[in-house]
């Protein structure tokens, strides 16, 4: 076989390959199709919207350091606080979380060359840019002001050719979403590599399926509900209009249906992240293989039915928030068996404290925290009386940042050495964890005591009898933003002058370990064979290197 040759069992379409070389760095800035580069352009690209929407949260903070609006125009401070929101999640967690890591790894763990469809991989990643330029550009127009959730009426009367640009981004991302799980699921259901039994996917393929189907079953509603906003905002319709016949209700379900398994769609990956470091890091096999597997599946399945405990405060009959908030409870149980599984599979274990270990042990603790607060907002006594107060501002900031976030570096400092062939520095790796934890904790456990003291979300100007726990929450948040520091040297130091890894620096399991370091192009020389499976640390010592 020639270096150009398409081995026939590859799926790759590309114009042109070439085998055992590396891919030059402009590669990285064009319309490539290598899912690696991909994963790569993900990952950077949704690094540098997480540093635009930090800064809007940082300006935020400051401006909450006192009761009066004496730092952003109250206009300008609605912008910051809905597009900080909408970067936050629909162009740093979810792209990163399932676009970076799902598209590095997935082929690499199933041992595919590619992905099924390497061009739709490719158009996938380049309608999140013109998003996130549609999102800065409407700035211009005075930014959208009416919240992430974009509720009608407000969303129809307050900067309209911003909000408009804001939906026409949101419909990018989810279009970007649809044509990646389509991808996701094909790719793992058919090019996984014959010697590879069910029982031995790797439990990140697992949460990537769950996350396809749910990313499947719930965007198009969310795209939906905002095409039907834009055409009430500009083409005079009346679906959300209360005096001309609409309801405005009706899109809180439309969006809540979608959003709610949001977050499911932000946390189903980093699930899978977690249950690939805890057991190299551990040097255990990982506990309840079945049980994680299947608890991603029923999180997809149950997280379709608790959208409307979002919505207890909009007039729900009592029979709904019943029926709700038995739901929401119930979804916590296959989440704790992904927790229990985590916590045995640490237990007894030869631990190494490396960066990535403990931004899994970070996340860890914080999800506990973030789920008991969940668990407290799903019944709905509860929920009425902390709703729309920084209580839930705490909640979903430990799940989603204390989770998702804590995550995503986790898998960075795990999967760096791959994609790059060089060790992060650990050092700055622990200062990075520390001002992470200190602020993530300084930031948003006090939100919870404003909550319960009655604090409204989303106000600019507040009572004066909570200054000084909103300025505690800003000097957490500039702690937050300090972390970035140590990171971003970090990356960029150890990609240029990092020590070699090597192919298999953690001595893992997993099949992307079993190719170089950067992969090679087409990503193997011969197919692999799996022989054992992705976690059977000290079962053989044929493999076992402890």
């Amino acid at each position: 076989m020639t270096q150009t040759e398409i081995p026939l069992d590859s799926t790759i379409v590309v114009d042109k390959i070439v085998r055992n070389k590396a891919w030059k760095w402009y590669e990285y800035f064009t319309f490539n199709t290598d899912h690696k580069v991909i994963g790569i352009q993900y990952l950077v690209t949704a690094f540098v919207f997480y540093l635009i929407g930090g800064l809007m949260a940082v300006a935020i903070r400051v401006e909450l350091a006192t009761p009066d609006s004496d730092f952003l125009d109250p206009s300008l401070y609605n912008a910051f606080m809905t597009n900080h929101g909408t970067i936050m999640i629909f162009l740093w967690v979810v792209p990163s979380a399932i676009g970076g890591f799902g598209n590095f790894l997935v082929p690499l763990l199933i041992g595919a060359r590619d992905m099924a469809f390497p061009r739709l991989n490719a158009i996938a990643f380049w309608l999140n840019p013109p998003a996130g330029a549609l999102i800065l550009a409407s700035f211009l127009f005075g930014g959208a002001q009416s919240g992430w959730t974009a509720y009608p009426p407000l969303s129809e009367i307050t900067a309209t050719t911003a909000q408009s640009m804001w939906i026409l981004a949101i419909a990018l991302v989810g279009t970007s979403s649809i044509l990646g799980s389509v991808n996701f699921l094909v790719t793992i259901l058919k090019m996984k590599v014959p010697s590879m039994k069910w029982t031995q996917l790797p439990l990140f393929c697992w949460a990537m399926v769950a996350t396809s189907l749910l990313a499947l079953l719930a965007t198009p509603v969310l795209t939906i509900g905002l095409v039907l906003l834009l055409f009430d905002i500009n083409f005079g319709t009346s679906f959300y209009k209360p005096d001309a016949g609409g309801n405005v209700v009706l899109y809180q379900h439309l969006f809540w249906f979608y959003s709610h398994p949001a977050v499911y769609l932000m946390i189903l990956p980093v699930f899978g992240i977690m249950s690939e470091v805890i057991p190299v890091h551990a040097r255990k096999p990982i506990f309840g293989y079945q049980a994680i597997a299947y608890s991603s599946l029923t999180i997809c399945i149950v997280g379709l039915f608790v959208w409307v405990h979002h919505m207890f405060t909009s007039g729900t009959p009592g029979w709904m928030r019943l029926f709700f908030t038995v739901s929401t409870l119930f979804v916590a149980v296959p989440t704790g068996v992904k927790i229990f599984s985590w916590v045995a599979t640490l237990w007894g274990g030869k631990i190494r404290f490396t960066s990535a270990m403990l931004f899994a042990l970070g996340l860890l603790s914080m999800f506990v925290f973030g789920g008991i607060s969940g668990v407290t907002l799903g019944t709905a006594p509860f929920d009425i009386h902390v709703h729309d107060t920084y209580y839930v501002v705490g909640h979903f900031h430990y799940v989603l940042f204390g989770g998702s976030v804590f995550g995503i570096y986790a898998g960075i400092y795990h999967w760096f050495p791959k994609m790059t062939g060089r060790m992060m520095n650990e050092t700055l790796g622990k200062i990075h964890f520390i001002l992470t934890f200190i602020g993530t904790h300084l930031t948003f456990l006090p939100m919870h005591q404003l909550g319960l003291q009655g604090m409204p979300r989303r106000v600019a100007m507040y009572d004066p009898q909570f200054t000084s726990i909103n300025q505690l929450c800003t000097i957490g948040a500039f702690v937050l933003g300090i972390s970035v520091i140590p990171f971003a040297i970090n990356i960029i130091w150890s990609w240029m002058r990092g020590t070699p890894a090597g192919d298999n620096p953690w001595n893992a399991l997993t099949l992307e370990w079993r190719t170089s370091s950067p992969p090679l192009i087409e990503n193997w020389e011969v197919s692999p064979v799996v022989t054992y499976g992705p976690y059977d640390y000290g079962k053989n010592s044929t493999h076992q290197h402890v």
